[in-house]
This record gives structure tokens, C-alpha cells and sequence, in this order.
């Protein structure tokens, strides 16, 4: 009986496995297809709301890489040299002619007109409030004034000015002599935004090169101290070997001891960064140095990020040492080819030298 009875069973034991397998196959199918259709609509959702969220907030970036800073110089040199021929051949038109400018040899534009040529140099000679009769000395000596002044420029393509900062205390008889000066020999760059004190140089320098390249289309940018006599036509000639390279920093290179005690006059505060030598990196003494237009370029776009050390030339040095720069070293801009070239008077006296 038992044997009978188990055979009846088996039968419908059989017919129900098969159905129960189909159910199941077909359950877990709708489910791979309704997980699969969900992450695909996320996917979806997700590049949609990407795509607003930028178009609402219009993202950009903060800070420019370095590859990208040099990718943008020649754009930004082309757009600034387009917009000044614009203007300058609308006020030509206006007049009814287009006058001659500029250094060297002349081009012209598609309709045969000369237009103006870039110079060939901007020197900012860094100087301070107390400085007055220096920088008198140095007008009679390679700095002309008034009309002479922008007679340089048309003849030569070089200009020249003093770059200064600000008293701290804005406003003062300090600021006001400055000023007043100015209004006499036209021949500074102020800069509002710069404290006029030691430890704010390499700033100034920074902010200086900034402007001078913003203001001014040259080939080069020079900087140079109160107490160094230049030579123009010497100068002229010396940047003139260098016009066909792009990113060329020229100077008196060197690479000295960095000093970590804070009573040394040339103490830098940062005298761990440099490693157990405590060497500096190779870079232009900071009595005169010249940067190329890329680099100066370079400067202007990123000058709120540029980081500074507590000297000048090393914080110029520092920022070309991740880029592809031509470091040339100029036995004339070097301290010891200098020569004496005569004495400031009257109560300030600091000896000038001839460079170049």
C-alpha cells in the first residue's frame, strides 16, 4: 500500500517543478530589467543635473596652471594688439591720416597704412620717498624729461619710469610729494595698492610688472634699482639679440646662501623650504634684471597667486622655475663690469653705476 500510494505522488510532484522554475526565471528576468531601467533613469538624472548645475553656476576655474598660462599669452597678445590697431586707425581715419610710430622698421595693415610697432623695452627703476635727489641725479644723467621723454619712446621704443607705492599712512606729506612731483616730470608709475617699505619690494616688483605689461606692448621688461646708471643704446643692442627668443630672462645670475638667523640683514624667513644646503635656486641678482613679454605675460595673469620670498630677485627667480625659460647670463649686468659713474649731490649722496 504504502509503495502505491507513493507512486501516485511522484507524478504530480514532476508537473509542478517545472512551473515552478519557469515562475522563477521569469521573476528574476523582471527584476534584472527593473534595476537595469532604474540605474540607466539615475545615470540619466545625474548627467542632466551635471550639466545644469554648470550651466546655472557657469563654472570655471580659480587659479590657471602654468601650461595653461602660456597657452593663453598668445591669445591674450593677439586680442590686446588688435584692439589698440582699432582704435589707433579709427582716431588715424578720424584725422585723415596715420601718423608714424614705434621702433624699428615699419609694417603696415591690410590697406597699406603703417601702424604702430611694439617697443622695445619698459624700465621700472624701483625708488622710494626718500630718494628725491637720486632720482633728480638720474634725470640729468640717462633719464630725459618732459618732451624728451616721449621722444625716447618714438625714437627708440624704450620707456622709462619710477615705480613707487604708497605711504602707510595714505595721504600723508609723503604721498603728497610724490604727487607733486609727478605733476612735473610725469615720469612715475605709483602704485595705490603697494606700501611703500622694504619688506613689500618683491611685491612691488611683482605688481610693477603686472601694470608695465598691461599698459605697455614691448618685447622686454626690465627692472632696476635707484643706484644704476643704464646705457639706452648699449641696452638696445643687447635685447636686440634676444627679440626672437619667447621666454628669456636675462641677468647676473647667481645662487647664494640662504640665511636662517633673523638678525642677519639678508634673512629669509622661509630658509626651510631650500633644503639642508639652504642654497638658493639660480636666479637674476635683483639690482637690474629682464623678463621677455610671455613672461611678464606670464606674471600679470597670475599675480594673486605668485608667491613671494623676502627678496625680490628670489621671488622673481621662483616663479620661472616650472616653466621652459631661457636663463641667460649677462656678464653686464653683473656687479663686477660695473663702473663708476659719478656721485648724486647735495645731502643724499649714493654712488650710481653704469651697467651696460
Amino acid at each position: 500500500m504504502q509503495s502505491r500510494g507513493s507512486s501516485h505522488r511522484l507524478p504530480g510532484l514532476a508537473l509542478r517543478s517545472p512551473i515552478s522554475s519557469f515562475m522563477l526565471a521569469m521573476l528574476a528576468t523582471m527584476a534584472s530589467v527593473y534595476v537595469a531601467g532604474r540605474l540607466w533613469q539615475d545615470a540619466e538624472n545625474r548627467v542632466y543635473l551635471i550639466k545644469e548645475l554648470d550651466r546655472r553656476t557657469g563654472k570655471r576655474q580659480t587659479a590657471i596652471s602654468v601650461d595653461e598660462s602660456l597657452k593663453m599669452v598668445a591669445c591674450r597678445d593677439q586680442h590686446k594688439k588688435l584692439a589698440a590697431l582699432e582704435m589707433e586707425l579709427a582716431a588715424a581715419r578720424h584725422e585723415g591720416y596715420v601718423s608714424k610710430y614705434g621702433y624699428g622698421s615699419e609694417s603696415s595693415d591690410t590697406n597699406g597704412a603703417p601702424i604702430k610697432k611694439r617697443l622695445l623695452a619698459v624700465i621700472g627703476i624701483l625708488t622710494g620717498f626718500e630718494s628725491k635727489n637720486g632720482r633728480d641725479a638720474i634725470r640729468k644723467s640717462w633719464v630725459p624729461s618732459g618732451t624728451e621723454l616721449k621722444k625716447l619712446e618714438e625714437d627708440k621704443g624704450v620707456v622709462v619710469r619710477f615705480v613707487i607705492g604708497r605711504s602707510a599712512n595714505r595721504g600723508d606729506s609723503m604721498d603728497r610729494a610724490i604727487d607733486d612731483e609727478n605733476k612735473h616730470s610725469k615720469d612715475f608709475i605709483v602704485l595705490d595698492n603697494v606700501v611703500e617699505a622694504s619688506e613689500e619690494v618683491p611685491k612691488k616688483t611683482r605688481l610693477f610688472l603686472a601694470h608695465a605689461v598691461d599698459t605697455w606692448d614691448a618685447d622686454f621688461y626690465v627692472k632696476a634699482n635707484d643706484n644704476v646708471y643704464v646705457n639706452i643704446d648699449s641696452l638696445g643692442a643687447m635685447l636686440s639679440a634676444h627679440v626672437d627668443k619667447p621666454r628669456v630672462y636675462l641677468g647676473c645670475m647667481k645662487s647664494g646662501e640662504v640665511f636662517s638667523d633673523s638678525n642677519h640683514k639678508w634673512y629669509e624667513p622661509d630658509w626651510w623650504k631650500f633644503g639642508d644646503g639652504k642654497s638658493y635656486f639660480r636666479h637674476a641678482s635683483g639690482e637690474m634684471f629682464v623678463i621677455s613679454r610671455a613672461l611678464a605675460q606670464f606674471i600679470s595673469i597670475n599675480r594673486d597667486i605668485l608667491r613671494t620670498y623676502a627678496h625680490d630677485d628670489v621671488s622673481v627667480g621662483s616663479w620661472f622655475i616650472g616653466l621652459d625659460v631661457n636663463h641667460v647670463d649677462e656678464g653686464k649686468l653683473c656687479c663686477s663690469s660695473w663702473t663708476s659713474a659719478g656721485e648724486y649731490t647735495a645731502n643724499n649722496s649714493v654712488e650710481t653705476n653704469q651697467t651696460i
